[in-house]
């Protein structure tokens, strides 16, 4: 439990520096003269052009294959809350984030199953699975544990045959703490409204001290019962 702290501060570094990377990239566009609020501005207005539907259509499907929840949170708002409300976008992104968990969950426990333990077999191994009274634990383990991209972490629990309804039970809330965060504040600080940027940081906040507290609890938990 010890080798815990140098892990987490090591996490903490390695994200002050990604944000600190992303400040300069900003100042140095900013300083060359390049206005960076009208390059947001024309990359909304094009990823509006292409309609909710096609937008929310493409969340639903892309991240089960690599793409970056991020990179449809942040837009969702700019694009389509003057299109559809903020209530309107939080639903859409909702649903497409469900149907995303779903066919991910679908990819890794049926349709690909049967080719990934072919090819683990022949390297000598098999697909590990979860034990029903660990399910609940490993699942939300695994969804607050930082590092893993969302659809890895998807494609490990329907690997492991955890239940559905505890998959998406655990999924799908984590996801959305995060989503209605992103969602937000990105159309807040696009908009210039002070008021609901610190809204939409409030909960992302929120979302990441109850991360913090779920890896905490039930990673002591998961350590008292190894010993």
């Amino acid at each position: 439990m010890q080798e815990a702290a140098p892990a987490s501060r090591k996490g903490l570094l390695i994200k002050l520096a990604v944000l600190g990377a992303i400040g300069l990239v900003g100042a140095v566009l900013i300083w060359r003269g390049i206005e960076v609020k009208g390059l947001l501005v024309q990359g909304m207005a094009l990823i509006g052009s292409a309609g909710p539907w096609v937008f929310f259509s493409a969340m639903a499907i892309l991240p089960a294959f690599g793409a970056p929840q991020l990179a449809f949170a942040l837009p969702a708002g700019p694009a389509f809350i003057p299109v559809w409300g903020r209530g309107g976008v939080l639903i859409a992104y909702g649903a497409a984030i469900a149907v995303n968990l779903a066919l991910t969950y679908w990819l890794a426990r049926y349709a690909l199953r049967p080719l990934v333990a072919r090819l683990l077999t022949r390297l000598g191994y098999r697909i590990p699975r979860i034990a029903p009274d660990e399910q609940v634990e490993v699942t939300v383990l695994v969804r607050v544990t930082p590092g893993t991209p969302f659809c890895v972490q998807s494609y490990v629990l329907g690997l492991g045959e955890v239940p559905f309804l505890t998959y998406m039970g655990v999924s799908w809330p984590v996801a959305m703490a995060y989503g209605i965060g992103f969602v937000l504040a990105g159309d807040a600080l696009m908009r210039g409204e002070a008021r609901m940027a610190i809204v939409g940081v409030s909960v992302l906040i929120v979302a990441v001290i109850a991360v913090h507290l779920l890896r905490k609890h039930y990673g002591k938990g998961r350590a008292q019962s190894v010993r």
